[in-house]
């Protein structure tokens, strides 16, 4: 197949879609690809674009070029601009080998045939499919098997302080009733805020909350047939939670800096966070104070704090969770051989390392190996985070702490991916159709009515 005259074709509909080492010998190598010596290299385009981010990337480039003789150029590629970086790219033949991407463009690739679903395939029968959870596999399942290779993830977190609740007699903030009851009880404006909402719906924080509020109530974009089902019973309790939620935080536009200010300002009760607030909470971070604190160094607010990953509305009492992953995804223009070897030791010999780039915000999507079912999450938690001073997560956190964040990110979902629609969440990301609705909602502008009747006929429209 021409695969530049299919660009051609899909240039429109991607476009659309486009929203310290450690010791890694801890890693038993799984079995790889024939080793290929001699003077190949392959390129990686990468997100993470930091430079003491890209500097570990490195190390793991020169120990897998020491292993095999096989060179990796890294080019970091802004997130919000890799949709196009990529489209241009597979129209003139000249994609890299290998994507570093989050999820939101995983399938649509795929669909697009930018990405190489039997190499990636390959990948995950050969370091056994066993290893992984379930979850983030199924995600990206297409006919000939998988997308792209899950990385690492994160569950987004309900984070609250556990020393009010306890103090008022609350139980954990895990159901839209518990979490009612809680801002009953805390929210005192405008030293107290209950809850703290993503209002702001040019940020996308905004969408990931209300879609996290959302899914605990159960509610999905499409259901099995492909029929979109936002004008239900269950999104209309979740648009009326959402205005509650609204209601109990400060006024204007709010997004996640907001929500970690005042939390770490001993201001807000609940928020909702990625786990990229762990190391922040324990005053790891200069850049990010604990202001609430007499000692702005203190782990005292993380010891004060809890987290809630699955979250269970009145149509839901099962609950869910929000989940974010990130793959590698072989490209169709890649040499194979090499990319496939790549990926397998990125993934086993040098997998803490590729989990020590950021471990608050990369929890291992693949547990360990078929002879240690818990090596890479054993050896997680004893990974250093911080920024200013460090600490291993596992000296911060208990371990029941450690074991709830995995299983979030087990549990977790996403709209319409487990359904093969995650192309019509990424297209309502960069949209802000649904955002902009709700906001119309939480400012009184319009009804629930007809915030039910638009979100449908909008999404509707986005179908292909």
């Amino acid at each position: 197949m021409n695969h530049k005259m299919t660009g051609l074709v899909v240039l429109l509909v991607v476009l659309i879609a486009g929203g310290t080492a450690f010791a890694s010998g801890q890693a038993e190598p799984q079995p790889t690809a024939p080793t290929v010596m001699g003077a190949r290299s392959i390129t990686l385009w990468t997100t993470e674009e930091q430079p003491e981010r890209l500097a570990v990337q490195e190390r793991i480039n020169a120990d897998f070029e020491a292993q095999t003789g096989i060179s990796v150029t890294v080019v970091p590629v802004t997130e919000n601009q890799m949709g196009e970086r990529v489209t241009a790219a597979f129209s003139a033949g000249e994609l890299p080998d290998i994507i570093y991407h989050p999820l939101n463009f995983t399938l649509n690739w795929a669909e697009a045939g930018i990405l190489d679903a039997s190499a990636a395939t390959d990948v995950v029968r050969n370091l056994d499919p066993k290893t992984y959870g379930a979850g983030v596999l199924n995600l990206v399942k297409v006919d000939e098997g998988y997308a792209a290779v899950p990385v690492d993830g994160w569950t987004q977190l309900l984070v609250y302080r556990a020393d009010l609740f306890e103090a008022a007699g609350l139980a954990p903030p895990s159901d839209y009733k518990s979490i009612r009851a809680a801002i009953k009880a805390l929210h005192n404006p405008p030293e107290m805020y209950g809850f703290v909402a993503g209002t702001d719906p040019s940020q996308v924080y905004m969408m990931q909350v209300f879609e996290h509020i959302a899914l605990a109530n159960g509610v999905d974009i499409v259901n099995d047939a492909g029929k979109v089902t936002l004008n239900t019973p269950a999104m209309r309790e979740t648009l009326e939670f959402y205005k509650e939620l609204a209601k109990a935080s400060p006024p204007g536009n709010l997004y996640w800096q907001h929500s970690r200010e005042l939390f770490m300002a001993g201001k807000a009760a609940m928020i909702v966070w990625s786990p990229f607030i762990l190391d922040e909470l324990a005053g790891l971070r200069d850049s990010v104070p604990v202001t609430a604190l007499d000692d702005p160094t203190g782990d005292e607010l993380a010891r004060n704090s809890a987290f809630v990953t699955r979250v269970a509305g009145p149509s839901n009492p099962k609950g869910s969770g929000w989940t974010d992953v990130r793959y590698l995804g072989i490209t169709v223009d890649a040499d194979v051989a090499a990319a496939r070897q790549f990926v397998e030791f990125s993934m086993s010999a040098g997998y803490l390392d590729t989990l020590s780039i950021a471990p608050e915000g990369k929890f291992p999507v693949r547990r360990g190996t078929s002879a240690n079912p818990t090596l890479f999450v054993d050896g997680w938690a004893g990974l250093p985070v911080g920024v200013d001073r460090k600490a291993a997560l596992g000296s911060i956190y208990p371990k029941e702490v450690i074991d709830g964040l995995m299983e979030g990110l087990e549990t977790g979902s996403r709209w319409g991916f487990d359904r093969g629609y995650g192309g019509l969440t990424a297209r309502l990301y960069d949209t802000r159709i649904i955002a902009d609705i709700v906001r119309e909602y939480l400012d009184g502008d319009i009804t629930v009515d007809t915030a039910l009747q638009r979100m449908q006929s909008e999404t509707e429209g986005l179908v292909r």
